[in-house]
């Protein structure tokens, strides 16, 4: 663990590399230091200390000097966790220990007989125990021999599993090398959780539908799933990371005694995150009797959607190590430890019927219709079965009972049938030959898993795209809403994009249930989305493949909207994380045009179509390596806008105060964020007003 000596060294030594042309071989090993710290401080810490492109300059000056002196590589250098393809399945390895499983217990009279047998075992009522979270991902086996990342293991059947170090290597996450043999130990088996960020999660879910693919159930499969990809380069871009949580077994240098931060379960995690490592020291408790567990129980399941990552319930422990010895473990788990798992987010209902929904690229989405059933806190009622193979693939047929899960936030999904519970009158789901709206003819694209309506005029793409045009990651058009755009669709008051600003405000008036009032607050409404930045007008624009993130990449990139026109698709592919798919799109609808007559009609209506952020954008931000977050009623912006002002000058908003947040910006009536800035002291505080004089 670094000290604040440490910090400040390597951060000057990172600005001083950072000034130089790479072209010095004494400045590998500094480099290296240097790139490491960075990666403790952003994957473990979470608190950043270089801007991306000063960690990009390090690392490539990194990688040409090994390049030039190929012989002063190490094992554990940062550019080896960049990984070539493999050509064949994972092979299988044996575990030093066997990975077993947990005993479950899920109330308070459970975890009360737990502790009445841990006292049996132990021969003592004496025992301290430490809980930590039982992440939601998958299981994963290290071993490091001599300090370095040696091997990477699934869990596989407990006693085996897949070798996969290749993958877990580009873990960033997870230290490639650590100073164990200082400690006398020569081989140590780590075990711990593979897990992806919430946020990670949803921005990957969000770019795969852009691109037409079904989004990922869960951050679970996903984890899981990714662990066993060939192709490493897809691995990097879902951004895994880990947590450890157990070191299973180590071997000492002959004449070693066991070193001190080996005594307890909670010391143990605590060297480890020394050593570099990603544990849940942060989030654990030390409980001195089973009532001080259960209380941390119910307290920690009210808050668990508030972490990072998906949590399905807590871990309890024995602490002390020579005590989990003495109390060993059955061939299924181990005695000294037990998953206390919160209430379940699954559940079985029957599957009614399906619909078919037509999105506003043509795409044709099943959608399950089911007995409304309660999950996690929500009444579920319909769930999306994305394309025609996930139908066939899951086996699904009307009638059947279905296993439902929602994980988190995330949305519902079906997990399987249970055909056990068939009764032979369940139905085979027929998938539509031609759209339900337009009744012209399906297309499915080769290599693609979606049927889709060609017809650009088919009434529900039409009317898809101005709800995704209207909505609040798109212009935010407050009171618009689906319903009424439905309405004015049917009633020919609103025909597509442009229409929104051209709508007969005295025919709305003249429709039943709209007053005077709620007319006016949509014309404000309307008339508020011509100030929204360029990303949000090309979000909007609903361009195939096109997200947010895409849109923020696009934007950055021109001066006005139109300068797309002239880009072609090797110059877009040049622009971070644009593909060929995405540039071949964006090239399409700049060549369409009636697309760039549509552009013409917004600018005409007064949409403004010019990056307002360009300048700013192109000088550097003004705001790099900050951190933001916004509380109470503001007035002169609204958040969102707000944070995309602090994003698009290099700043980085938070979801809470902690010692990582530099500005808090306060509004009217600011509540327990601003009291909690106030105690620890370290924040600076922030008007509207001071936050906008900052932004020039």
């Amino acid at each position: 663990m670094y000290t604040k000596q440490d910090e400040q060294r390597l951060y000057e030594l990172a600005k001083n590399l950072l000034k130089k042309d790479g072209e010095d071989k004494g400045s590998i090993e500094p480099l290296r230091e240097v790139i490491n710290f960075a990666d403790r401080k952003y994957y473990i810490e979470d608190e950043p200390v270089l801007a991306d492109v000063e960690y990009d300059t390090l690392f490539k000056q990194l990688k040409n000097l090994e390049a030039k002196y190929p012989e002063l590589i190490t094992e554990d250098s940062p550019t080896q966790r960049v990984a070539q393809g493999l050509s064949e399945k994972f092979p299988t390895v044996n575990h030093l220990v066997p990975m077993l499983s947990l005993d479950n217990t899920y109330n308070a009279d459970d975890l009360y007989d737990w502790d009445k047998r841990c006292k049996e075992f132990a021969g003592t009522d004496n025992i301290e125990y430490c809980v930590e979270p039982k992440y939601d991902g998958a299981s994963i086996s290290l071993i490091y021999e001599n300090g370095q990342l040696v091997r990477g293991a699934t869990r596989g059947d407990g006693v085996q599993g897949e070798d996969i170090t290749v993958n877990a290597k580009l873990i960033r996450s997870l230290p490639l090398s650590a100073k164990f043999v200082e400690s006398g130990i020569t081989q140590v088996e780590i075990r711990g959780e593979v897990v992806i960020h919430k946020d990670v999660f949803a921005k990957f879910n969000e770019q795969r539908a852009a691109e037409g693919l079904a989004p990922l159930a869960n951050p679970r499969n996903a984890a899981s799933g990714t662990l066993r990809i060939l192709d490493p380069q897809e691995v990097v871009k879902r951004k895994l990371s880990a947590i450890v949580y157990h070191i299973s077994d180590y071997t000492l240098v002959e004449g070693q005694e066991v070193p001190s931060s080996l005594h307890t379960h909670y010391d143990a995690l605590q060297w480890l995150y020394n050593a570099g490592f990603p544990t849940p020291v942060k989030e654990m408790k030390v409980c001195k009797n089973i009532d001080e567990v259960i209380a941390f129980c119910a307290e920690f399941e009210q808050r668990r959607d508030d972490l990072p990552f998906e949590v399905d319930g807590l871990v309890v422990k024995v602490n002390d190590f020579e005590m989990q010895d003495k109390m060993g473990m059955t061939s299924h788990h181990p005695r000294w430890a037990v998953a206390y798992k919160f209430k379940a987010r699954q559940a079985t209902s029957k599957l009614l019927d399906v619909d078919y929904q037509v999105g506003r690229t043509g795409a044709i989405t099943p959608v399950a219709k089911i007995e409304p059933t309660p999950i996690g806190g929500v009444t579920v009622s319909s769930i999306s079965l994305f394309n025609e193979d996930v139908v066939r693939e899951k086996d699904l047929r009307i009638g059947d009972t279905v296993l439902v899960e929602r994980a988190g936030d995330v949305i519902p999904y079906i997990v399987k049938s249970l055909p056990e519970l068939r009764t032979g009158s369940e139905e085979e789901i027929i998938f539509p030959t031609t759209c339900p709206v337009c009744n012209d003819k399906l297309e499915r694209p080769e290599g693609e898993a979606v049927w889709r309506c060609v017809n650009i005029n088919c009434a529900a793409q039409v009317v898809e795209r101005i709800i995704h045009f209207a909505s609040k990651s798109a212009m935010d058009i407050r009171n618009l809403g689906d319903s009424n755009i439905r309405k004015f669709y049917e009633l020919e008051m609103l025909k597509d994009i442009p229409g929104v600003y051209k709508i007969d405000w005295s025919a709305v008036l003249a429709l039943e249930g709209f007053k005077e009032k709620s007319v006016n607050n949509l014309q404000d409404a309307i008339e508020k989305s011509k100030e929204q930045p360029l990303n949000r007008v090309i979000f909007g624009l609903g361009i195939r493949y096109v997200g947010e993130t895409t849109a923020k990449t696009l934007a950055s990139a021109v001066q006005n909207l139109k300068d797309l026109k002239d880009w072609d698709e090797e110059k877009l592919s040049s622009l971070e994380d644009v593909g060929p798919k995405v540039a071949s799109s964006v090239v399409q609808f700049f060549r369409n045009e009636d697309n760039l007559h549509m552009l013409d009609e917004l600018e005409q209506a007064g949409l403004s179509l010019e990056n307002k952020l360009y300048g700013n954008k192109k000088a550097g931000g003004v705001l790099e390596g900050k951190t933001f977050l916004f509380t109470g009623t503001l007035t002169k912006f609204k958040r969102s806008e707000a944070e995309e002002m602090v994003e698009a000058r290099g700043g980085k908003k938070l979801g809470g105060v902690s010692s990582k947040l530099d500005y808090l910006v306060v509004g009217a009536d600011a509540g327990s964020k601003l009291e909690k800035a106030k105690k620890l002291g370290t924040v600076t505080i922030l008007t509207e007003d001071e936050f906008l004089e900052m932004l020039q």
